[in-house]
């Protein structure tokens, strides 16, 4: 994210970095292929309608991890390039654009009055693919502010949050009637709308960009690390959405933290933070 980034021929295509793009890609695809798998059973009147659904949560998980990869394979070998920014843009803009929104829509926002689920999902969508231009944009023209931050909160986070929280909400209904009466369907709304105003915010979020193979951690912190890791394996119903949560919050707690707590946090090093920063 930072000091202008050298990039590299735009005709040559990196293997590694790319490939976990098309894994974004095509996990964000299969998402989308599972939310239909399960509008034909739920008409139907199949009786697992909400298999495919849950599926559909996981792979937008999934493809949040490879995004993550994606930049991160990129950085480490030096191999950042315009077709790979434009690459991730575009499988972003289906695994975290469009298939939360249409996720979201068929599992409980069809089910408000005057179209209101239908605005709400292209709300968000819009939102996401008009952040992915601006930092399209901005990587092009070098523009940023000098720091390792994300200004606003990353769509890929967005779309990480909306899958894990409706999979913890799947999580506590077991039939279709608890959840279209439930008051989730309202919650959704109000999250999908806010995340759409906080993808645009002046908040920053730490990209955490810093970290790599390099990165040494002390032992309680190593620890700790190790026991999120096993939370989220044992507990993975709920424990992502506890995560995106806390680094929603973050944004917000950020501006209080002293800088030497940020950058324990953060793991960030003064020589570093004269980067640019990116809006993902």
């Amino acid at each position: 994210m930072s000091e202008p980034v050298k990039v590299n021929d735009p005709g040559k295509i990196f293997l590694l970095p790319n490939l976990m793009t098309a894994g974004n890609l095509i996990f964000g695809f299969l998402a989308v292929l599972k939310i239909f798998e399960g509008s034909i059973d739920h008409a139907t009147g199949g009786a697992d309608w909400m298999h495919p659904y849950v599926t559909s949560l996981q792979c937008i998980l999934a493809a949040c991890l490879f995004d993550l990869l994606d930049g991160r394979l990129a950085r480490m070998g030096g191999k950042e390039s315009a077709f790979g920014r434009e690459f991730d843009s575009l499988a972003d803009v289906v695994s975290f654009g469009v298939a939360p929104a249409l996720l979201a829509f068929k599992i409980v926002l069809y089910a408000l009055p005057d179209r209101i689920g239908w605005l709400v999902a292209v709300v968000y969508l819009l939102c996401g693919a008009l952040r992915l231009a601006r930092f399209n944009i901005a990587s092009t023209y070098n523009l940023g502010t000098g720091t390792r931050n994300f200004t606003g909160f990353p769509i890929p986070a967005a779309a990480g949050l909306i899958s894990s929280i409706t999979l913890l909400v799947l999580s506590q209904y077991q039939h279709e009637q608890d959840l279209i009466f439930g008051y989730a369907k309202y919650a959704l709304v109000v999250l999908m709308l806010f995340l759409s105003f906080m993808m645009f915010s002046k908040f920053e979020y730490p990209s955490f960009k810093g970290f790599n193979w390099r990165t040494q951690f002390s032992l309680p912190k190593f620890v700790g690390a190790v026991v999120l890791l096993g939370l989220n394996i044992i507990y993975f119903q709920w424990m992502p959405a506890v995560m995106f949560v806390s680094y929603l919050l973050y944004g917000f707690l950020r501006p209080f933290l002293s800088r030497a707590w940020r950058r324990e946090i953060e793991e960030e090093e003064e020589d570093e933070t004269s980067e640019a920063s990116r809006l993902p």
